[in-house]
């Protein structure tokens, strides 16, 4: 199982894409830093003429949905709503594109990666680009500036009221970091992560016909997962080998999630 694992890891450090991943605000002094809603959508990278996935699959959208794209690099989320996010994976991740579904989306910009300077000076260019070619699939996601950690909670909160998942924040004077780095946060009531399916359990009690638990695996570590799933769910549970997100409150002495709760497989 070990292997399993750290083979899905070195797959993904060799044919991924090269992008800015968040780490976890724990309180730091983010005093004069960027804010955003955390959008729940489909990560996507536009490299000047596809649209890929985080690990670097190419999504099948519609060429109508494309044709109108920059000719340089885009790192955002393919959205629509909140609390949408089943419908935006079906529609994203279909290998035979509908069009019709495909209009409920749009690419929400948070970065412009090879673009020098912070990240409004970035995303100045691709404000520059819609001002002379509108295009109404792509979103320039609002940033606000945040004086200290108490306007960082009052706008989670906010954010949280009217439907959000959390917030991002970030240091507005650095270059795009590709990786996970303390200069660009995620901060959310809860946490996740992902970890890689290594067995399925059977249920007891009134789950005794259907799946009671996975057995997951991450970073060496196994643990179980016994809520968050759905009948449909524990009839058509994830599949050994497939990667799912979960969320949980902290971690153990061991190190290990506690309260895990299923949210979904990852579709890529």
């Amino acid at each position: 199982m070990r292997v399993i694992f750290v083979l899905f890891l070195f797959i993904n450090l060799l044919f991924g894409v090269p992008l800015m991943l968040l780490g976890e605000y724990k309180g730091q002094d983010v005093s004069g830093w960027l804010a955003s809603e955390k959008l729940d959508g489909i990560r996507a990278y536009w490299d000047g003429k596809k649209l890929l996935s985080r690990s670097g699959k190419i999504i099948a959208a519609p060429s109508e949905f494309t044709a109108k794209f920059p000719p340089f690099e885009l790192d955002g989320e393919l959205y629509s709503k909140r609390g949408d996010f089943q419908r935006i994976q079906s529609i994203v991740m279909d290998k035979t594109p509908n069009i019709q579904a495909w209009k409920e989306i749009k690419f929400y910009i948070f970065d412009v990666p090879k673009q020098s300077g912070g990240l409004l000076v970035r995303l100045e260019k691709i404000k520059d680009f819609l001002k002379q070619k509108p295009n109404e699939n792509i979103k320039v996601i609002q940033q606000k500036y945040i004086k200290d950690k108490d306007e960082l909670l009052l706008f989670h909160d906010y954010i949280v009221k009217i439907g959000g998942e959390g917030v991002v924040v970030r240091e507005p004077n650095v270059d795009y970091i590709v990786g996970r780095n303390d200069l660009n946060l995620k901060f959310k009531n809860f946490k996740d992560d992902e970890c890689l399916v290594v067995g399925i359990n059977q249920g007891k009690g009134k789950n005794s016909d259907k799946m009671g638990s996975i057995t997951c695996q991450k970073d060496e570590k196994l643990f179980k997962i016994g809520s968050g799933f759905s009948d449909e769910d524990r009839h058509n549970p994830p599949k050994i080998g497939e990667i799912i997100t979960y969320k949980y409150q902290n971690l153990t002495k061991k190190g290990l999630p506690r309260f895990p709760i299923f949210l979904r497989v990852r579709k890529e």
